[in-house]
């Protein structure tokens, strides 16, 4: 049990983490319009970048106890990289058959919903009146936010695009809930190193296929250091931080401040028009947050 401070700072750690990764679109559109890269390449980087920060600050942190991990649960943070990979390319996948819209709305949307059911199944989790009232402003608001936000060239729907958009949901629910099993044995740099450095020795073989774009200029090459050391690096171990007094389900709620955080960044930088719609998505993912916030200490006891 974990007293109401605790649940605080550990919900702004993961607020603040996902406002980092809201941040990632921005910086790949303005890698796309100074070079010629392609998405895979980019989260190939965006891991393999923050890959040896990483292992810097948690040799400095843990020194040799970095090495200390049982070897089950090194599966399991292999088995993270691993998901953390196989989400970002089923993404990218999924997008030329069912459009952006779609593939967004899926890879977002029925995370939280597959670690509620989840929770609930297996481990038993309670998922209390307040937190369900969150689950369902912050997956309506989501959807809000991304019908409202202009999308071009959307063809037809193909089944094998939806598919992959859930096989990208999936693995980043798994990814979501063995870091929960993790958190409170490990330092969350020590769980990030080792996930990160096997995702990104899978995206190279991946991108050994498709091929690897390492071709930027100065600028392009800051740009991509900030990628995997900020929302990489930095906000995964947030992340992971932060998931030390909030539950999976509720964790996975928190991170919906990604799309709340790109769309406004599109409406400040880019001036798109939100519309009704959008602000209205934009009013009920901050709803969703500040009940989760603000909720009172008896409904938390039972789910942390």
């Amino acid at each position: 049990m974990f007293s109401h401070h605790a649940f605080r700072r550990d919900f702004l750690l993961i607020v603040c983490a996902s406002v980092s990764w809201g941040t990632i679109g921005i910086a790949n559109l303005a890698l796309y319009a100074s070079s010629t890269t392609n998405a895979l390449s980019l989260t190939f980087l965006r891991l393999a970048l923050a890959t040896p920060l990483l292992f810097l600050t948690c040799w400095l942190r843990l020194g040799r106890q970095i090495f200390a991990i049982k070897r089950h649960d090194l599966a399991v943070m292999m088995g993270m990289g691993s998901m953390m990979a196989i989400s970002q390319a089923c993404y990218i996948a999924a997008i030329p058959t069912a459009g952006v819209s779609i593939s967004t709305l899926i890879a977002i949307c029925i995370v939280p919903v597959i670690i509620a059911l989840f929770s609930a199944l297996v481990t038993r989790e309670r998922l209390t009146p307040l937190t369900f009232f969150a689950l369902a402003g912050a997956v309506g608001g989501t959807i809000l936010l991304v019908a409202a936000r202009p999308h071009v060239n959307e063809g037809n729907v193909a089944f094998i695009g939806v598919f992959l958009a859930f096989l990208s949901a999936c693995a980043y629910a798994g990814f979501i809930l063995c870091g929960r099993q993790l958190t409170g044995s490990y330092h969350p740099l020590q769980v990030n190193f080792v996930a990160f450095g096997t995702g990104a020795l899978l995206l190279f073989l991946c991108t050994s296929f498709t091929g690897l774009a390492l071709t930027y200029s100065i600028q392009g090459w800051l740009i991509l250091l900030y990628i995997g050391w900020v929302p990489g690096a930095l906000g995964y171990a947030l992340f992971q931080a932060g998931m030390r007094s909030l539950s999976a389900t509720v964790a996975s709620i928190v991170t919906m401040c990604e799309p709340l955080t790109a769309t406004l960044l599109s409406w400040i930088l880019f001036r798109e028009q939100l519309g009704l719609f959008g602000l209205l998505g934009a009013c009920c993912l901050l709803g969703a947050m500040l009940v989760i916030l603000l909720a009172p200490q008896k409904h938390l006891k039972k789910e942390f």
